[in-house]
């Protein structure tokens, strides 16, 4: 299965992680994974039967330290893990919530060519000042305070040198793995290993793009064009590109830093509501959102603005999705389980649970919220029960609509932070009414009455032409009827698998027969007395022999 991962530049990668998963316990699955045989063809020695004292920690910390260890592609894996509170308990989530992109800085003498290259000339030449001590230093890159020529304070943020190849090489490493911890661990496939490593991918690339940051929040700002209370960072074209961007400083108050804003003055509660409308009008509105608005990404600045700055992950929602929310909310308050369960059956995408069950769970779920008026709703807690409850039947959310309930709770523990009274579905309520409205205007009817009546017509059009078609194979009897399941080709992988060995078995025996036949027959060569064709048919048997046994060993067929 590492077929792919043979060559030089990965087999010290997966050395290095293979060592640290052992190191941290996990030498069972680094065995099964297939790691070990790799690492030994590379001529490492692997100590799978040495565990540290860390293996006895809880495997989530162990996990989180092992990502940590594994370097920049693996913690971002591991903050994208966070955001998947429909497969992970809070446990989980907790720990992965405390890795963070913090690094060393790159030396400046390490980015300066690189920066000549972006820029186009040496960073004296284009801007007034350049800071080459970096303001902050992540994963993937590091930002720099300048001053542009006309005196406009910026940041300049430069990705690390060379960062890319070894994050390509990590993706093929963890693309590799998710395949085959689905293939070898079923009780890891309600995480959906592939799928997150799917979405892990999209995301990282994206992010190592920095232009695609500045195209993101521009996108943003024109959003809230006319919210003057709201700013996004303005972007400097001339001096962006994939490897470096250039955005005004924003100088204000972190919005977590309670004691500076008491101190400055500031209206708490007000910061509260506008910050909870912002990312509201992002989400419900727009569809367009920042997936990671944690408190060092806000500002405070004079007036009570509020500035969002970093938009390397963002989230989108299309129009169908901002209903399903709303019909979901609904269905809780007019107490419509069958509703409820519509909307996360078709979130989901998944038909193998126990309706029974489900349902059961849903109409007591549904049951909980009887009465409660829409702007009384405690929007955290009821995203959190509805995470609870996927995760008990393995159902999983789309990864946007993960990242939409990871955004809801960071934004409710934000706001209560600020103000203790914050009420969530409060601040939602006029959102959702407009969402709701939204799909019962004129227009918006006429536009799905007009898209229906358009599908149907084209469909009704290439029916006569799909059933002269089909009646055309049948008659010429190329009908084939294909019928793929994973689980018959892996037994049937097997069964081929043990039918040579048993053909190999089967010539072992009969060397072995053959030659002690040939040793009882007078005449022919002999050597030291015996006849040569006899000893070559055991010396041909105890070859075969050792191969077979070294199969069924590597196998794992003789544990």
């Amino acid at each position: 299965m590492w077929e792919h991962l043979t060559a030089v530049r990965d087999l010290g990668r997966v050395h290095d992680i293979a060592s640290i998963l052992v190191h941290y316990g996990f030498g069972d699955m680094v065995r099964r994974l297939g790691l070990g045989a790799v690492v030994a063809r590379a001529g490492k020695v692997l100590p799978l039967s040495q565990l540290s004292e860390s293996a006895a920690l809880p495997a989530p910390v162990r996990v989180r330290r092992a990502l940590e260890d594994m370097g920049p592609t693996f913690v971002k894996l591991g903050q994208v893990l966070a955001t998947r509170v429909d497969l992970f308990p809070p446990d989980w989530i907790n720990e992965f919530g405390k890795l963070h992109s913090q690094a060393p800085a790159v030396a400046y003498e390490a980015i300066h060519a690189q920066l000549v290259e972006d820029l186009g000339a040496p960073p004296d030449d284009v801007f007034r000042t350049f800071d080459t001590t970096p303001l902050a230093a992540a994963s993937i890159a590091q930002v720099h305070r300048a001053t542009l020529k006309d005196g406009r304070q910026v940041v300049v943020k430069v990705r690390r040198p060379g960062i890319r190849p070894v994050i390509e090489a990590d993706l093929r490493l963890l693309q590799r793995a998710a395949q085959m911890f689905e293939a070898q661990f079923p009780e890891w496939r309600q995480f959906q290993p592939v799928g997150v490593v799917k979405q892990f991918r999209a995301s990282l690339m994206l992010e190592l793009d920095l232009a695609a940051e500045c195209r993101h929040a521009e996108r943003i700002a024109a959003n809230f064009e006319g919210h003057p209370e709201i700013v996004v960072p303005a972007v400097h074209w001339d001096f962006t590109s994939e490897r470096v961007n250039v955005q005004d400083y924003i100088d204000g108050i972190p919005v977590a830093d309670t004691a500076a804003l008491d101190a400055a003055g500031v209206d708490r509660k007000l910061i509260a509501r506008r910050g909870a409308r912002t990312i509201l009008k992002m989400v419900l509105e727009d569809g367009f959102f920042h997936a990671d608005p944690h408190p060092g990404n806000v500002f405070v600045l004079p007036d009570s603005r509020i500035a969002v700055i970093d938009y390397g992950m963002v989230g989108r929602l299309s129009q169908a999705r901002r209903e399903q929310i709303v019909s979901l909310l609904h269905g809780l308050v007019d107490h419509d389980p069958e509703r409820v369960g519509d909307v996360l059956m078709e979130w989901t995408g998944q038909s193998d649970a126990d309706e029974g069950q489900l349902t059961q769970d849903i109409d007591a779920f549904v049951e909980r919220y009887h009465g409660v008026r829409l702007g009384d709703l405690d929007l955290a807690a009821m995203l959190l029960e509805v995470t609870g409850l996927l995760r008990t039947h393995k159902l999983a959310l789309p990864s946007e609509l993960a990242l939409l309930v990871k955004v809801f709770i960071t934004l409710e523990g934000l706001g209560r932070k600020l103000d203790p009274d914050f009420d969530m579905a409060r601040e939602a309520a006029p959102f959702l009414r407009v969402v709701m409205f939204g799909r019962y205007r004129p227009r918006a009817v006429a536009r799905q009455g007009w898209h229906v009546l358009g599908d149907t017509a084209r469909f009704l059009a290439a029916l006569p032409r799909d059933l002269q078609r089909i009646v055309r194979v049948v008659r010429g009897g190329k009908l084939k009827v294909h019928i793929d399941i994973d689980h018959l080709k892996e037994f049937s992988a097997q069964i081929d698998h043990s039918a040579n060995r048993l053909t190999v078995g089967v010539v072992l025996a009969a060397l072995i027969v053959g030659s002690s036949i040939t040793l009882t027959v007078e005449g022919g060569p002999t050597l030291m007395g015996l006849p040569v064709f006899g000893l070559l048919g055991f010396l041909g048997a105890a070859v075969a022999g050792a191969w077979l046994v070294y199969s069924i060993w590597r196998s794992g067929g003789g544990r």
